[in-house]
């Protein structure tokens, strides 16, 4: 039997369904609990987020009428929460790293997904390289590609999320494309930045990237198509980019401590005894 879908489950709790209601903790805990490490960088930090994010959903259920998708509703949440945690500087690393600098940022622990014994080495590298390059990101860039890249709502999605226009989501997107790949370029065994050829290379990151979120016409991406297959750099580039975004896609939600659930539960049920 197929899983229902976020909205049947978000009428059945808020009808009082209580299996519903479990059943949206169940699908976003495990995610919002992933963005607010990714943007909080401390897992402490994160843990608050997410409770905070969920007893917020519960509290707000009645007067939320589904103008927005689910998703979108708590990712909104759930960074109303990191700014208020970031004012206050709870979490704030040593220096902020901007898109121009190329100083090394420390990677954060994460959960360990267990990979095969023979892919452990080369999983972690590429993982904490990819942590690293996240962290170097300024927030405001780091945000959108996390939202984009790594939790896979839709630019318009992010836009909402953010207050920003869907323009401008998209070019901190494509500059902070751009910066991981650079980063991950030399992991992935690539070079940093394409070499010129000789008449000249557009900037095929940034366009490659445009291409992606369907920005540019039929004769610039035929174009684009023709300078990739003739030249080895930017072809080299744009691979990078795609196995940069294929490793965002594919970064596993952390586990939600046992302890933390329990602590979700017992505020869910102090919430519902008073209401």
């Amino acid at each position: 039997m197929p899983e229902p879908d976020d909205q049947a489950l978000l009428e059945r709790a808020r009808e009082g369904d209580a299996e519903a209601l479990e059943g949206l903790l169940r699908r976003y805990q495990p995610r919002i609990y992933r963005f607010g490490m990714k943007m909080c960088r401390d897992a402490d930090v994160a843990e608050d987020v997410v409770q905070d994010t969920l007893l917020a959903m519960v509290r707000t259920l009645p007067g939320f009428r589904g103008e927005a998708s689910v998703s979108t509703w708590l990712y909104t949440i759930a960074r109303s929460f990191c700014i208020k945690k970031r004012r206050r500087r709870k979490f704030a690393p040593v220096a902020e790293l901007s898109l121009e600098s190329d100083r090394p940022a420390a990677a954060a622990a994460l959960p360990d997904s267990a990979p095969a014994p023979d892919r452990l080495v080369e999983d972690h590298e590429t993982r904490d390289a990819l942590e690293a390059a996240l962290a170097s990101l300024s927030t405001p860039h780091r945000e959108v590609l996390v939202l984009r890249d790594v939790e896979g709502l839709t630019a318009a999605e992010v836009a909402e999320v953010t207050g920003l226009s869907v323009d401008a989501v998209k070019s901190r997107l494509h500059r902070a494309r751009a910066a991981v790949r650079s980063r991950l370029a030399p992991v992935l065994g690539l070079p940093r930045a394409p070499r010129p050829a000789a008449g000249g290379c557009p900037d095929i990151v940034s366009l490659f990237s445009r291409h992606l979120e369907g920005d540019i016409d039929g004769a610039v991406c035929a174009e684009m198509e023709r300078h990739i297959a003739a030249c080895a750099a930017c072809r080299s580039a744009c691979d990078s980019l795609k196995a940069t975004l294929g490793l965002c896609r594919s970064v596993p939600a952390p586990e939600v401590p046992a302890r933390l659930q329990e602590s979700i539960r017992r505020g869910l049920r102090e919430l519902l005894a008073r209401g």
